[in-house]
């Protein structure tokens, strides 16, 4: 036991002390959270793009002018005393744009056709969409007037049902968009975890393997010694990033000056009707009151640890029969690799169908429940399952532990051979 714990410490302090450790844990964050503020901010500058756009509306949808969107910042210019076939042509030299051309159309349809938008490049989908929508409206408003409605009327006379969701014995508002929101954050980043430590792994064997290293450490450490020490003090490095990223989300919330929920519009938040009182802020802060973070987080922390032992035992077996070609390495992970993204694509169904025959197997499944399950686990899994899923992966990270062990114990002073799945299956088969 004191042999293992050394070569945890070792291999804790070695990439803990390393440069690139301290960028990963605090600049990486940070350069995500500048990149996607700078694309919020390009989304949200859209649609100032100017253009002039002629238009010959024949069918006289358009009459009364362009209703166009807000956002919309183009110049639409009603053209009566030139043909069509002319413009068609000349748009671009009369100092146009686009083109657009609307023919005698009859309104009466379910799907009005014909209308047409030159250009000499493909147009971008937003204006494409701009435009259509205008010709949408001007649509409806002649079906509305051949029916003797107003937009109005035909406001009053739509339905906007909205459902409140009611959870739990408290019965708590819930916010279904958190919740999938969540569950998807949680499968994405044990997903995540699985795959950027496991090859991590797989490449310090690989680096102690071909330095030689680790010739010098079997002699006083057994190879189960040191596989397992290596996983574990690794695992660790990773506990000690997601622990600062906690830390520097809660100091981030002491910082940032982010608004209260006011108490009186939460309680008419409760009311029928009354859901346009509260900010989407205070929806998504409501939202997130309603979820079971105990077990959000115990089950979490669970499955983090058991996904990654599970999955660590398997990359450093595979780390332990390769040697310096990079090309071996990538086919010898593929069929490891082959139920973890298994797992991410049942995960993604299981936020919508967390009851379906699929998704409870692979919640119970071990190759696949660390990122299954706890996409599954907003949507109150039956206690039984839950309990089976999690001894289920117990049992397998011993048992693979175990076969891993014997891989790694031969392939660790196996150099100049290629190995192949079928002679490592038969190292781990073989009696000790």
């Amino acid at each position: 036991m004191n042999k293992i714990l050394l070569v945890i410490q070792r291999e804790y302090l070695v990439r803990v002390k390393k440069k690139s450790f301290l960028f990963t844990t605090i600049g990486v964050p940070i350069i995500i959270i500048a990149f996607y503020a700078i694309m919020i901010a390009i989304g949200a500058s859209g649609g100032h793009e100017k253009h002039r756009i002629a238009v010959i509306d024949e069918a006289r949808l358009l009459s009364n002018g362009m209703e166009k969107a807000k956002s919309d910042a183009s110049e639409y210019v009603f053209i009566d005393n030139q043909p069509a076939d002319s413009l068609k042509v000349n748009y671009k030299k009369l100092g146009y744009d686009y083109f657009l051309y609307i023919p005698p159309v009859d309104i009466s349809q379910e799907k009005v056709s014909n209308i047409q938008l030159y250009s000499n490049s493909p147009v971008a989908v937003s204006q494409k969409g701009r435009i259509e929508k205008a010709i949408n409206n001007a649509i409806e408003l002649r079906r509305l007037q051949s029916a003797n409605l107003s937009r109005e009327q035909y406001s009053a006379i739509r339905s906007d049902v909205s459902i409140d969701n009611i959870t739990g014995k408290e019965q708590k508002k819930g916010v279904a968009m958190v919740a999938t929101i969540v569950s998807f954050a949680c499968g994405l980043l044990i997903y995540m975890i699985m795959l950027i430590y496991g090859t991590m792994v797989m490449r310090g064997v690989m680096e102690e393997k071909i330095s030689r290293i680790a010739e010098v450490m079997v002699s006083s450490v057994k190879p189960f010694q040191l596989m397992m020490g290596k996983i574990i003090g690794i695992g660790a490095v990773g506990l000690t990033q997601f622990a600062i990223w906690i830390i520097l989300i809660a100091l981030i919330g002491l910082i940032l000056p982010f608004p209260s929920i006011d108490p009186s519009a939460i309680a008419q938040a409760g009311q029928a009707g009354m859901e346009e009182n509260v900010s989407k802020f205070d929806t998504v802060l409501l939202g997130l009151k309603t979820l079971p973070w105990g077990m959000i987080l115990f089950c979490f922390i669970f499955y983090f640890i058991g996904g990654y032992l599970l999955y660590a035992s398997m990359f450093a077996a595979i780390g332990s029969v390769v040697s310096e070609d990079q090309n071996e390495a990538q086919s010898m992970i593929f069929p490891v690799m082959m139920p973890i993204v298994l797992g991410f694509v049942i995960m993604t169904k299981a936020i919508s169908e967390p009851g379906s025959p699929l998704v409870v197997f692979g919640s119970i499944f071990p190759l696949t429940s660390p990122v299954v399950m706890v996409g599954r686990i907003m949507y109150d899994v039956p206690i039984s399952q839950l309990i089976f899923s999690m001894v289920s992966l117990v049992l397998s990270i011993l048992f693979f532990a175990w076969l891993t062990a014997k891989i790694y114990r031969t392939g660790i002073l196996l150099y100049g051979k290629k190995v192949t799945w079928k002679e490592m299956m038969r190292w781990a088969i073989r009696k000790s």
